[in-house]
């Protein structure tokens, strides 16, 4: 991949969705989310034609806060998954990412007060408007063993969701692969959280 990586969606789609493009602009992954499933599931596509699926990231129950996303390649082949904290996530985002049983990485809010005032600030009009504007979360991907991969940073923007994903550490790309689709689910589940 060509980073920094830009992803993209929509603040009032209907369907989640998230375009993601490399530094020179083009279009490497396209992910939708299914409607009205009772277990999550996400398709990560080649591009927004939706003609050739890449992966599947998909809940392991219905409806639990502490649910674990399995990701597959298109034919099934298990690439890792993804696991939030349950209630010591409920003020700072944090994931752990899996390959089989064992956590190889984790991603980690860079400073919980950021998203909490960004939220909380974002219900009062006009002033939630700036803080939208000036309150921008940064996400560490980091290994096991501390090593930092990635930082992922919200952009200011008003109706359109974005996020740039910039590279601090060599992966391997079965490593790159399993990062990059975790946190393609984890930016779905922090745009659920506010």
């Amino acid at each position: 991949m060509n980073y920094p990586l830009s992803l993209s969606f929509k603040v009032l789609g209907f369907a989640p969705q998230i375009y993601v493009r490399e530094a020179d602009g083009t279009l490497r992954m396209y992910v939708k989310q299914k409607l009205f499933k009772l277990k999550e599931a996400v398709t990560v596509f080649s591009d927004d034609s939706q003609s050739t699926p890449l992966y599947s990231i998909k809940a392991d129950r219905v409806f639990d806060f502490n649910a674990e996303y399995g990701i597959t390649t298109a034919d099934g082949a298990a690439i890792g998954a993804i696991k939030r904290h349950g209630r010591r996530s409920l003020f700072s985002a944090h994931y752990d990412i899996k390959r089989g049983d064992e956590v190889v990485a984790s991603i980690k809010e860079e400073n919980a007060w950021v998203r909490f005032l960004e939220a909380l600030l974002a219900q009062i009009p006009l002033v939630g408007f700036v803080a939208v504007m000036l309150l921008n979360p940064t996400y560490l991907v980091t290994r096991a063993d501390g090593t930092l991969l990635l930082k992922v940073k919200k952009m200011p923007a008003f109706f359109e969701g974005k996020f740039e994903v910039s590279q601090h550490g060599q992966m391997t790309a079965d490593e790159e692969t399993r990062v990059l689709t975790a946190l393609l689910m984890m930016t779905l589940m922090e745009r659920a959280r506010g």
